[in-house]
């Protein structure tokens, strides 16, 4: 257990450290000098000079990288370019409105998914499997950027039943929630149907077992087999993929801050890259990108300590 534990610690730590490599290479792949760009073709050199000094885009790759881990050990993730203002300030400030975003969208995504997989695996193959199976293919496939404008300007600019832009009055809950209504609606729909199916699949598995058809032998009902004895066992491995599924919220929620305008981080990130503040681009996606690894790591460690398969499969691979 605790090799499996450093194994996946260290592979976490390479995630991290590699997408922040990438990053910066993908910086000065970009066509033009950012520091040209954020100053204008006026400046003179000595300003662009300094302003490459400052964003780190003087230095090789390499070094970048480990001045920049260097600063994070402090908790500095460097400054906005144009206003001075500490990146990590921003990303606090931001963060916490797109957890709210990808954690509600999680949850209504369990809420609908859950009855959708146990009203599907109740009759397989039924009208109402069918239906399920149509409706649940149809939200996998939809990108939830498209879901997004759909919902905004039906429910925001035709009806106009909810408020159009951003987060809602500080201070206010209940404003806020009624501004988080579209966006969380338009980040779950894929997963309401990836849960369904997911679930439905692994409810279907249990349910052939022999102990499952002992208790339909003993006249338990259909409706208490699924409840008490199927849906435990079955809901393992959705427990592990919603936990990945968490941080590919989080990634998703870019697109849906954007569109809804909320100040989240992916509207940080967004207008980052507009503007090639390159030093909030980098603090806002190593964020994003740490957080996606340990809900990943974390996703894996949970399914590692309530799988009993699993747990007997790490047991054997120790002994041997």
């Amino acid at each position: 257990m605790r090799i499996h534990l450093a194994f996946k610690l260290a592979t976490a730590l390479l995630a991290v450290a590699g997408s922040v490599v990438i990053l910066m290479a993908l910086t000065r792949l970009i066509p033009g000098d950012p520091a040209t760009v954020i100053l204008g073709s006026r400046a003179t050199p000595e300003a662009v000079a300094a302003l490459n000094a400052r964003i780190g885009l003087d230095r090789p790759v390499g070094e970048h990288v480990l001045v920049f881990f260097a600063h994070l050990l402090s908790g500095d993730l460097g400054e906005d370019v144009f206003n001075g203002r500490p990146v990590a300030g921003l990303v606090a400030a931001a963060l916490p409105n797109t957890v709210a975003l990808a954690f509600s969208a999680m949850l209504s995504a369990i809420l609908f998914g859950v009855p959708l997989a146990l009203l599907s695996a109740r009759n397989p193959g039924g009208k109402t499997d069918r239906v399920v199976a149509f409706l649940s293919v149809g939200f996998i496939s939809t990108p939830s950027f498209v879901v997004a404008v759909f919902l905004l300007m039906t429910f925001s600019v035709t009806l106009r039943w909810f408020p159009v832009l951003g987060a809602g009055e500080a201070g206010a809950v209940g404003d806020q929630l009624w501004h988080l209504v579209l966006p969380t609606a338009a980040l779950a729909v894929g997963w309401i149907g990836y849960i369904a199916r997911l679930l439905r699949s692994s409810l279907l598995e249990v349910l052939g077992e022999n102990h499952i058809r002992t208790l339909r032998a003993y006249g338990v009902s259909e409706a208490k087999i699924l409840m008490k004895y199927a849906l435990k066992p079955a809901i393992l491995p959705t427990i592990a993929i919603l936990a990945m599924g968490f941080g590919e919220l989080l990634g998703g929620a870019v697109f849906v801050e954007v569109i809804f305008n909320r100040p989240g981080l992916g509207s940080l990130i967004y207008d980052a890259i507009r503007t090639r503040n390159y030093p909030v681009v980098q603090g806002g996606v190593f964020i994003t990108v740490l957080l996606y690894v340990l809900t990943n790591l974390s996703a894996d460690l949970t399914q590692t300590l309530l799988d009993p398969r699993e747990r007997s499969r790490l047991a054997a691979a120790r002994g041997t």
